[in-house]
């Protein structure tokens, strides 16, 4: 890494830069040993809230890489520490959400409630109802603040892209006509929780992902440099539509990495 560039630390988006689901995006052990030649510190953040903190510490243990739970910000964590400065005793919300989001709220003093809720909060469930839906709708449109995890609208698959938050965040603002309080990504909050755990300015971070209206965007949001990989959703085509770019394009991270030693 040269003294150039001022790249100290790379935060680094995880479905569709690391892996497909269960599938990893290269060797994924090699890559790292590499960041750790480079002697790049990493923080990964993500728009995904299905799992919570430690849980992205297993599952990257289990693609053979090495992490603690002071390097993971997602979505859910950001939407725990905004409700919390909210509402510091914490208390009741409706979740549209997986286990890892129940978690996490948990963890930060909110439970489920379909009772008198301070919030909906409404992410990725892939056993969604309609009575989900009914219940999250009508809260929101008696007034209660509606916070959406991320506005992804798939989620790359091996087996090609699935819904994602952003299909059920439609679902909710076409029945409420009210829009959601995005907590992930294109939101820079994410950004902003990493570079305070890392201890460094936005301009030593390189903000890597492979969407880009959402990761791209807030890092540059963030005031980070910014590389897209083009293993997930975005593409060259779709690059040239925006009216921001990033620092950087590559095919893969690890070209990235190549490119940046």
């Amino acid at each position: 890494m040269t003294k150039e560039n001022s790249i100290q630390a790379l935060l680094l988006d995880m479905d569709g830069v690391l892996w497909r689901d269960t599938e990893p995006i290269g060797d994924l052990p090699e890559i790292f040993q590499k960041i750790d030649q480079l002697g790049l510190d990493t923080a990964f953040v993500t728009n995904n809230a299905t799992r919570s903190v430690a849980q992205y510490v297993d599952k990257l243990g289990s693609f053979g890489v090495t992490a603690i739970t002071e390097q993971i910000v997602n979505s859910g964590l950001a939407t725990a520490l905004y409700l919390k400065e909210k509402f510091p005793i914490g208390g009741p919300v409706y979740i549209i959400g997986e286990s890892g989001l129940f978690n996490t709220l948990s963890e930060h003093g909110f439970s489920q409630s379909e009772k008198d809720p301070l919030a909906v909060v409404a992410s990725l469930d892939r056993d969604l109802t309609y009575h989900k839906l009914q219940v999250a709708s009508n809260f929101i449109r008696g007034g209660v603040p509606f916070l959406g995890t991320n506005p992804d609208p798939s989620l790359p698959t091996p087996g090609g892209y699935v819904p994602g938050t952003g299909a059920i965040l439609a679902a909710l603002e076409a029945a409420t006509k009210s829009k959601p309080i995005i907590m992930g990504k294109p939101s820079p909050a994410m950004y902003h929780i990493a570079l305070q755990k890392l201890d460094i300015s936005p301009d030593q971070a390189l903000a890597v992902g492979d969407q880009m209206p959402t990761d791209i965007a807030a890092g540059i949001e963030a005031g980070c440099k910014t590389a897209l990989v083009l293993t997930g959703v975005s593409d060259e085509t779709t690059v040239a539509a925006f009216d921001y770019q990033p620092t950087y394009i590559a095919q893969t991270f690890s070209q990235l990495l190549e490119d940046l030693a």
